[in-house]
């Protein structure tokens, strides 16, 4: 009897402890000049909708008693999966008329670790970002030693052609004569793009473990192998049990700069700082050395924030009761019906 009343006890003790530790899952997909005058409803509910079946993939991962990593790389399969989002389908060109793709995860119970970088042929490169972690003794593989990888590890491949959208040859169009123009005038080399796209996801689960992914196809008109802060632990991916997970995206190089993801951490362990006001005094570095973008934050008590210094930031979470809450401009994030 006392075994079967202690028994019983330490089930509603820890019934107590998950109550206090909700798990929750907190997305975007991508951060910049964001406004709603040039957002039709009809792009509008799309984008409203593809997020809340990001949100809705990771949580049912979560209620079904799943990794964090997992819910994670639900979430962001279902942004890589469609043309919205700058990562996977929807991936910008360089200026060499490529799709160039990178992605990282981070498990917060152990600080394992993977990423994938310049890849051209991996359906979701989340995937393979996992698999790097999970099934290698490395951190990060590029190129054609990844998708070399990759094939081994049994993933999906596709044809270059596969991430090719009309909408975005036509962005590499305007940036390569935008750039044209400003090199005419004396100008800087790389025209300011409208839109930071990456996407990223961080979860935790019901017994605090964190976790944290990132994914993008870069930046429009990029040239010579260049590569962004998505792909870097430290700089756009980070989890830890003992702080926070963060999801950054922006101007990759001045989160590499910032180290803005592992800077966010750093202020939560180490200067007791909320998961808000991390985000914001990093946003506030990056901005100084004239970078912008925004942040998904998340602690292993369920403290989550979403900042960002852009016109907007595609964005939302989901928690216990399985309500995703959904945000595209500079406003509070609403509700979204089943």
């Amino acid at each position: 009897m006392r075994a079967f009343l202690l028994g019983t006890f330490l089930i509603l003790v820890q019934g107590l402890a998950l109550a206090d530790n909700p798990a929750r899952l907190v997305i975007h997909g991508g951060a910049g000049t964001i406004e709603r005058s040039k957002i039709t409803p009809e792009l509008e509910r799309q984008y409203t909708e593809a997020l809340s079946r990001a949100l809705r993939a990771g949580h049912a991962v979560l209620a079904g008693g799943g990794a964090p990593v997992d819910a994670v790389v639900a979430a962001i399969t279902i942004m890589e999966d469609s043309p919205l989002f700058n990562a996977g389908k929807g991936a910008v060109f360089t200026h060499e008329g490529r799709n160039e793709l990178d992605a990282s995860i981070m498990d917060g119970s152990t600080r394992a670790a993977g990423a994938v970088a310049s890849v051209t042929t991996i359906r979701n490169p989340i995937l393979a970002a996992r698999a790097v972690m999970q099934r290698s003794p490395h951190v990060m593989m590029i190129g054609a030693g990844a998708e070399a990888f990759a094939k081994e590890a049994g993933l999906e491949l596709v044809d270059p052609a596969y991430f090719r959208t009309e909408q975005r040859w036509q962005q590499l169009q305007e940036a390569i004569a935008g750039q044209q123009v400003l090199l005419d005038h004396g100008g800087p080399a790389q025209p300011k793009d409208e839109k930071r796209g990456t996407v990223g996801a961080v979860a935790l689960d019901a017994h605090g473990n964190l976790a944290a992914g990132t994914s993008t196809g870069g930046m429009t008109n990029k040239r010579w192998g260049r590569v962004g802060d998505s792909p870097i632990i430290g700089a756009g991916t980070w989890a830890d049990n003992r702080s926070v997970a963060v999801s950054a995206t922006g101007t990759g190089e001045m989160f590499i700069r910032s180290a803005a993801a592992h800077q966010i951490a750093s202020r939560v362990m180490y200067a007791g700082e909320s998961p808000a006001d991390a985000a914001t005094h990093t946003l506030e570095e990056i901005a100084a050395i004239s970078g912008d973008g925004g942040l998904i934050v998340l602690d292993a008590k369920g403290n989550y924030a979403m900042k960002f210094n852009t016109e907007g930031m595609y964005r939302g979470t989901i928690g216990a009761d399985g309500v995703p809450w959904v945000g595209i401009y500079g406003e509070p994030e609403k509700p979204v019906a089943p």
